[in-house]
């Protein structure tokens, strides 16, 4: 039950059940609010909004429930906390006065810049604005330029905007830069007596050929049992990075580093980021590390947790680990010749590990991400589907098993932690996803009004090789929820696990460092923790799980804005150009298409030819009104690139 504060500062309960959340603006001006903890939408209508912002808190009342035809509708009664007090635009010079169009196309209004706010913005060029007076009774917005970014056109200031727009803390302070350089280059040798030395063993790091942040090394053994030897070295981040200083609340902060095509905004300084924490070929590390003795089933029957330090002999590449894998490349096999066995060894494992995670109903889905391939000013040359082979597959199981151990040792200890949770998917999306699948003879099967995860990867595994792999592989997964972190243990639907945590990666992600922080202090204590540490620890991993999920949700946006930004500018320069697609989603005003590249655009009603067509919600489909003639998820279709706007981010297609 919510209490009202009146404007004398009185408290009273309300006559009527208000409700909080976030409002998302439509560029047509209505909008919807998700109410915390619901996951059904509020409708506002325009006339509702009490001219709202994209992103604001809002409180509203219900005016109308939810029925089978339409969501509940509601209106804006109060803003309680405007999401932007400064926005990024393009700057329009009138003489007298100016605007600020925003790049947010759902923020709601331009933004009136009087003659002395100038600065020194010109025509067209993109700036920062602070909002001095939110807009009301149909008026607009009124700011002042704070900062010049560049020309709209100049090179690096479309990826300079979206850091702006989001106000992503992209620069160290030098405060903090300071405390990574003391660290050095070298890591000290007195530590090395107190850790369990590795340096001499064939241990490797596994990348992308452009990696810079090395925080993973494997090495893989035959036992004389017959049972496999896992090793997984991981950067010991956590003790060069310690709890509570410049360095960690710079890290919590950030929570994640943010990859925008080509630039990255990284957690930690470079100095320890591409430096000390970074496992370097030839170079003495410390580390985190995970031993695990696996047997021929792909179950591990023992583990070892120890602080380690290693020299990596060899920085790989997923490429040239698969040329070696094949056979396929001579120069590459003299080059590694000594070291064949040891990636055969670790191919080995992986296969085995991944059948194994299939059995128990893994999710692998087959959604290829965009390689997108720039010049030296930015500007997109290409766009791909990233490839994969078994070498990325290798280091993918490899660290699945290191972050299901890591999780579970831990779960059955009972220390303070932070898991990474995925729970399983609401009952109603999957009837709806059901829906769909019934077109295709396939169905996901429920009991109880729960679903298992061997369901869906039974129709994963049925729909291999199919033209409607992809589009389903991208249904599955929009029907699932989505992944955050926790304090508490909820198990991982994807992955089919009861324990699940991430461990592998904390040069990149602040939970990762959070547990190594953990586990480090277990270690030293050997397992026998004060009271008041574990309290800490425990008040610590809420808090830190809560800002992690929310500052992933932040960096997944930005890097999805920074994709579809190049994406629309690569197809500015097609406009008139045709290519084969797959229609991978029926909306009420038209349908999305995916190239064979990732690019995806939007054919508007409009678009379909010289028919006019019908949306059927239930089945998802479009049905000609004259030939009966249908579009549906999967279908191949030939379209024309219409119109690509890289300031909207859109691609419009029509069919050819």
């Amino acid at each position: 039950m919510k209490i009202v504060k009146n404007r004398k500062n009185r408290y009273r309960l309300p006559e009527k059940t208000y409700y909080d959340g976030i409002y998302r603006k439509n560029q047509k001006g209505f909008g919807f609010v998700r109410i915390d903890g619901e996951d059904d939408e509020i409708y506002i209508s325009k006339d509702n909004s009490l001219n709202a912002l994209n992103g604001d808190r809002v409180l509203i009342e219900i005016t109308e429930e939810k029925n089978k035809v339409k969501k509940a509708e509601g209106k804006v009664v109060r803003i309680l906390k405007h999401e932007k007090d400064t926005v990024v635009g393009i700057f329009q010079n009138n003489k007298n006065f100016g605007f600020v169009v925003p790049d947010d196309k759902n923020f709601g209004t331009d933004i009136f810049i009087s003659k002395k706010d100038f600065g020194k913005a010109r025509n067209n060029h993109k700036v920062l604005v602070k909002i001095t007076k939110y807009p009301e009774k149909g008026k607009n917005a009124e700011g002042k330029i704070i900062e010049v970014l560049g020309n709209v056109n100049e090179a690096g200031v479309d990826m300079l905007s979206i850091i702006k727009e989001h106000n992503l803390p992209y620069k160290f302070p030098e405060p903090v830069v300071e405390e990574a350089k003391k660290f050095g280059t070298e890591i000290n040798p007195e530590e090395v007596k107190r850790r369990v030395d590795k340096r001499n063993e064939n241990i490797f790091t596994i990348d992308g050929e452009d990696a810079k942040d090395l925080d993973d090394a494997v090495r893989v053994a035959k036992l004389s049992n017959g049972n496999y030897l896992l090793e997984v070295h991981i950067a010991d981040v956590s003790h060069y990075v310690l709890e509570n200083s410049l360095l960690d609340r710079e890290a919590l902060l950030r929570g994640t580093s943010i990859y925008m095509l080509g630039r990255v905004i990284p957690m930690l300084p470079r100095e320890l980021s591409n430096g000390l924490c970074s496992l370097n070929e030839g170079e003495d590390r410390l580390t985190l590390s995970c031993e695990m003795e696996i047997d021929s089933k792909g179950n591990v029957v023992s583990s070892n947790v120890y602080k380690g330090v290693i020299n990596v002999k060899r920085r790989m590449s997923y490429t040239n680990v698969q040329k070696i894998l094949d056979g396929s490349d001579k120069n590459v096999l003299v080059q590694y010749k000594d070291y064949i066995e040891d990636f055969k060894l670790m191919e080995e494992l992986a296969k085995i590990l991944k059948q194994r995670r299939m059995k128990e109903g893994y999710l692998d889905l087959n959604i290829p991400e965009s390689k997108i391939e720039l010049d030296i000013d930015g500007k997109v040359t290409n766009v791909s589907k990233y490839e994969t082979t078994f070498a990325n597959e290798i280091i993918e199981q490899f660290m699945l098993t290191a972050n299901e151990t890591i999780a579970e040792k831990f779960y059955w200890l009972d220390t303070p932690f932070i898991y990474r949770v995925h729970e399983e998917p609401d009952i109603d999306k999957v009837k709806e996803l059901n829906k769909f699948l019934f077109n295709l003879g396939l169905k996901i099967k429920t009991k109880d009004d729960h679903v298992y995860s061997k369901e869906f990867a039974k129709i994963l595994e049925e729909i291999k090789g199919t033209n409607e792999e992809k589009v389903i592989s991208t249904l599955l997964l929009r029907t699932l929820k989505v992944a955050r972190y926790e304090a508490e243990n909820r198990g991982h639907f994807g992955i089919a696990s009861k324990y699940y945590c991430h461990f592998t990666s904390p040069i990149r992600r602040y939970p990762d460092l959070f547990i190594h922080r953990v586990i480090s202090k277990y270690l030293e204590d050997n397992y026998n923790v004060k009271n008041e540490v574990v309290e800490n620890f425990e008040a610590q991993a809420e808090k830190c799980a809560k800002i992690s999920s929310e500052r992933e949700k932040i960096a997944t946006n930005v890097e999805r804005e920074a994709e579809d930004l190049k994406k629309a500018e690569y197809m500015e320069s097609r406009i008139g150009e045709e290519y084969q697609g797959i229609v991978s989603s029926i909306t009420s005003f038209g349908m999305y298409v995916e190239l064979e590249n990732t690019i995806e655009g939007l054919v508007r009603f409009e678009d379909l030819g010289d028919e006019y067509f019908i949306y059927n919600e239930e089945r998802k489909i479009l049905i000609g009104e004259k030939t009966n003639k249908t579009y549906k998820i999967g279908d191949k279709v030939k379209i024309r690139v219409k119109k690509a706007s890289k300031a909207l981010r859109e691609i419009d297609f029509e069919i050819a």
